[in-house]
């Protein structure tokens, strides 16, 4: 029975019970209640595994003493089946799903375990159904990579496929992309894509929707509610806003970042609001965002590779920054410490870079709050130096954003303009206050007495 044997499908047979079923174990204290989930054959013959209301999954063995019980009747899965017909609703508005290699939906055969990622329309309808309510699907492939292995350019290439999406008068376009670099290339397309006529939506999961726990389904309808529905006219990132199945969060595409390398709630904006929220279909702005002004979706889409980003750190050797010029490098982001600093004994390797007519952008490790390098005398000698500093932009947005720059003008004065000028709501005008995450534990009196 999908994938159970020995002692687990003996306790499910005693019960009554299949996949799908609602089940609860007693075992050594604890309770867990959940949904009973399909396993592949391959799995050990002593666990369950079962969804928990929080959209986890979890394998609970069945251990001496363990208690196991049928609360719930539900639906068996069929899996398998090959996806259903749907005809396009002329009311309702057409959305385009880019590809890039990131699986946002799949289709399980758990029987062998395999997943089968769904693309085409039929399949995401088939994959997630609530889609079917929302808008028209048109899917089209751009690239087929992991997103490690995503370029500049194919960074253009998503740029030309979304503005012809756009300017085929789809109401928005959605872009399945590997979570890894999604901030890289949300800030590539913020820049490239100019007069969006609606939104520009990167979405992902992180985990793989063969799993219980996946937070592709509702990021995928979030995504798409966002390009069916809303004015923003911007490129934007929908992941989950909590690490629950509650609600997805509208990240500016040059504001937001990966924080944790595993939470569904992984991607925060930094130093500013969300653009908004999506929960249950609905959408809620909490900060400013562009809206569509009318006329075609251009694509300014030009970026040179040359150019480097460089952690700052104590010891760096001048050489690192020496071996980029003599790498023919054209342009060098600066991680630096605090609020925008490095060690004095690179100063005369800053002093080659500027010199040479190569751009020195400087950001912060910090990624919270802005450079500001008129505090200190580091700082300052380093503006004398020609460094360019980089207001409380994210480094990699900054990276990204100087690859554009190189792209439209070799002059350094013009370079120097274009990195501090506002491009695509990149840099924050002022310091908020009210952005800094709040810490993940506060200890109370009596903990902290110990």
């Amino acid at each position: 029975m999908f994938g159970y044997q020995g002692k687990a499908l003996k306790t499910l047979r005693s019960i009554s019970a299949k996949v799908g079923d609602r089940l609860r174990i007693e075992k050594a204290g604890q309770i867990h209640e959940g949904i009973l989930m399909p396993r592949t054959e391959l799995g050990d013959p002593n666990h369950l595994v079962i969804k928990l209301n929080s959209g986890y999954n979890i394998g609970v063995r069945l251990t001496r003493g363990a208690k196991v019980s049928k609360v719930g009747v539900g639906r068996v899965p069929k899996m398998g089946l090959p996806p259903p017909e749907f005809k396009p609703d002329p009311s309702k508005p057409s959305v385009s799903i880019l590809g890039t290699g990131g699986t946002i939906a799949s289709r399980v055969d758990y029987r062998t375990g395999a997943v089968y990622p769904a693309f085409t329309a039929k399949e995401l309808y088939a994959a997630v159904p609530e889609l079917v309510g929302l808008a028209n699907i048109r899917t089209a492939p751009v690239c087929n990579v992991f997103s490690e292995n995503m370029t500049p350019e194919l960074w253009i290439k998503i740029a030309r496929a979304a503005a012809r999406e756009l300017n085929s008068r789809a109401r928005g376009v959605v872009i399945a992309h590997g979570t890894d670099t999604m901030g890289y290339t949300a800030a590539a397309l913020s820049f490239a894509l100019k007069n969006l006529s609606g939104p520009v939506v990167l979405v992902g999961s992180q985990r793989s929707s063969d799993r219980p726990s996946s937070d592709a389904a509702l990021n995928l309808l979030s995504a798409v509610s966002v390009a069916s529905k809303s004015d923003i006219a911007e490129v934007c990132v929908v992941m989950h806003g909590s690490a629950e199945d509650d609600f997805c969060l509208i990240h500016r595409g040059a504001k937001v970042r990966k924080c944790h390398t595993s939470r569904r709630d992984t991607f925060q904006t930094v130093n500013d609001l969300p653009i908004g929220m999506v929960r249950g279909g609905e959408i809620t702005t909490l900060g400013g965002y562009n809206r569509a002004k009318g006329g075609r979706v251009r694509v300014d889409a030009r970026f040179d590779p040359m150019v480097a980003l460089v952690k700052v750190c104590p010891g760096m050797k001048p050489k690192v920054v020496d071996s980029l010029l003599n790498s023919g490098y054209r342009g060098i982001v600066l991680e630096g410490t605090g609020l925008g600093h490095t060690p004095e004994y690179l100063f005369p390797a800053i002093k080659r870079a500027v010199k040479r007519g190569t751009a020195v952008v400087m950001t912060s490790q910090c990624l919270w709050g802005r450079v500001d390098m008129k505090v200190y005398s580091t700082g300052r000698d380093l503006l004398q130096l020609g460094v360019i500093p980089g207001e409380d932009m994210l480094p990699e947005v900054a990276w990204v954003k100087l690859m554009y720059a190189l792209g439209q003008t070799k002059n350094p004065k013009k370079v120097s303009e274009l990195m501090r000028k506002n491009l695509a709501g990149e840099i924050t005008p002022r310091t908020r206050p009210d952005v800094f995450p709040k810490p993940a534990f506060t200890p109370t009196h009596s903990q902290a007495r110990k």
